[in-house]
C-alpha cells in the first residue's frame, strides 16, 4: 500500500446544511449524487449522509444518526501565521462551528486552536513554524531525524 490518503469522507446529518457550513468558510464543492466533493490541496474532503456512510463501512451510526461523541480522528488545517488561526477560528464560529479549544500557545510550542463542524468533527487550526507551507498550502513533515 503506498503512503497516501486520497479522500476524506465526514458523515454528515443534513448534507446541504454542511455544505453550507464549508461554503460559508470559502470552501467551493460540488454535489454528485447527495453527496459533496470539495477540493482540498492533493486530496478531496466529501460530505456524505452519516448514515449511508456507516451502511457502507458495514457499521452502524448509532441512534438516529446522531453521532456518539468524539469519533477518534481530528482534521488539521495549518495556516501561516498566529493571526490566520485567529482569523479562521472567528470564521468558523461565524460559520456556525463551535470553538472547543481557543487559540492559544500549546505544550508543544506552537499556536493552535479547535472547532467543531456541525456534525461535530473537529478541525485544529494550526500555526506551526516548523511545518513549512509550500505556495500551494501543501506541507511536508520535517526530518525528525532518528531516535
Amino acid at each position: 500500500m503506498e503512503q497516501r490518503i486520497s479522500l476524506v469522507t465526514l458523515g454528515v446529518l443534513d448534507v446541504a446544511r454542511s455544505r453550507a457550513f464549508y461554503e460559508a468558510l470559502g470552501w467551493r464543492g460540488q454535489e454528485v449524487e447527495e453527496t459533496v466533493f470539495f477540493q482540498a490541496g492533493g486530496l478531496a474532503l466529501v460530505l456524505w449522509g452519516r448514515d449511508k456512510l456507516a451502511q457502507d463501512c458495514g457499521l452502524t451510526a448509532g441512534t438516529a444518526g446522531a453521532p456518539a461523541g468524539f469519533g477518534g480522528i481530528a482534521l488539521a488545517h495549518n495556516v501561516r501565521s498566529d493571526a490566520e488561526v485567529d482569523e479562521l477560528l472567528t470564521a468558523a464560529e461565524r460559520a456556525g462551528a463551535t470553538v472547543t479549544k481557543p487559540a492559544a500557545t500549546n505544550a508543544v510550542g506552537f499556536y493552535s486552536g479547535v472547532f467543531v463542524d456541525p456534525d461535530g468533527h473537529a478541525w485544529e487550526v494550526a500555526h506551526n513554524p516548523g511545518f513549512q507551507l509550500a505556495a500551494d498550502g501543501s506541507l511536508t513533515i520535517p526530518d525528525f531525524g532518528t531516535t
